[in-house]
């Protein structure tokens, strides 16, 4: 079963942030609590844990600027 990757509310005020760079590349396995992405909102840089262990499906690029909660990839 997939485990949605929501991009993350770091911030009381954040609305949306980007994403600087992904550790883990797409089709790559990745183990939960592993460093997943970073990502850049309010002026910081912040890095952000893989909630579950599988392979990693990556639907949003790196370089994006992302609305919290949208789903930004999948962990297969």
């Amino acid at each position: 079963m997939a485990t949605d990757i929501i991009f993350p509310k770091i911030g009381f005020s954040m609305t949306e942030g980007q994403i600087v760079e992904w550790s883990v590349g797409e089709g790559e396995q990745v183990n939960e609590g592993d460093t997943l992405f970073l990502l850049e909102a309010d002026k910081s840089t912040n890095e952000v844990e893989a909630p579950a262990s599988g392979i990693l499906r990556i639907g949003v690029p790196t370089g994006e600027t992302v609305q919290v909660g949208t789903v930004i990839g999948t962990i297969e």
